[in-house]
C-alpha cells in the first residue's frame, strides 16, 4: 500500500481520495474508519444536550422505548430510534447485536461463542453484548471469526 500525503495551504477541509484497482474488504475497512472519525451524534444528559464522537461510542441501546447511547465515559439518551441511528452508523464499524443493541466494532476485546449459536463479545471496561442467533452470522461474517 502506498500512502501519498499532500499538505497545502489553501485547502479548507481534508480531502481523503482512495486509488485501487479493486474495492477490497480491507478498503472497506479503511474507509469505515475514515467515516467514522467525522460522524456525530446527539444526546441529552443531565437536562443538557452533548455532541458525541461515533467512534467515542461503545454501544447503543433501547429500553422501555427510550434509547440510549454508551460510551465509556458516560450514558446519554437519544431522540432518535435505534433503527434511526443504525441507519445513521452502518457504514461506521456498528453492526445489530440482537433487536434491541447495536455496537461499536473499534471497541472489542473478546468474542467467544455461546450456546445455541449465540455470540458473547465482551467490550472495553469489560461490558459484555449477547449477539443473538439471527444476527451472529453477520457479525462473524463482518468479523471474520
Amino acid at each position: 500500500m502506498k500512502i501519498t500525503i499532500s499538505t497545502e495551504d489553501h485547502c479548507t477541509e481534508t480531502e481523503v481520495l482512495v486509488k485501487c484497482n479493486r474495492m477490497s474488504d480491507d478498503i472497506e475497512k479503511l474507509l469505515a474508519s475514515i467515516r467514522l472519525l467525522d460522524a456525530k451524534l446527539t444526546g441529552r444528559k443531565d437536562g443538557r444536550q452533548y455532541l458525541i464522537e461515533a467512534a467515542d461510542i461503545m454501544y447503543i441501546e433501547s429500553t422501555d422505548k427510550k434509547t440510549f447511547i454508551y460510551t465509556p465515559a458516560d450514558v446519554y439518551e437519544s431522540p432518535f430510534r435505534l433503527y434511526e441511528l443504525e441507519t445513521k452508523l452502518v457504514d461506521k464499524n456498528f453492526l445489530r447485536a440482537s433487536k434491541n443493541c447495536i455496537f461499536n466494532m473499534n471497541h472489542i476485546q473478546i468474542i467467544e461463542p455461546d450456546f445455541d449459536r449465540r455470540l458473547i463479545i465482551t467490550m472495553r471496561k469489560d461490558i459484555k453484548i449477547v449477539v443473538s442467533r439471527q444476527y451472529a452470522a453477520a457479525v462473524k461474517n463482518k468479523l471474520a471469526v
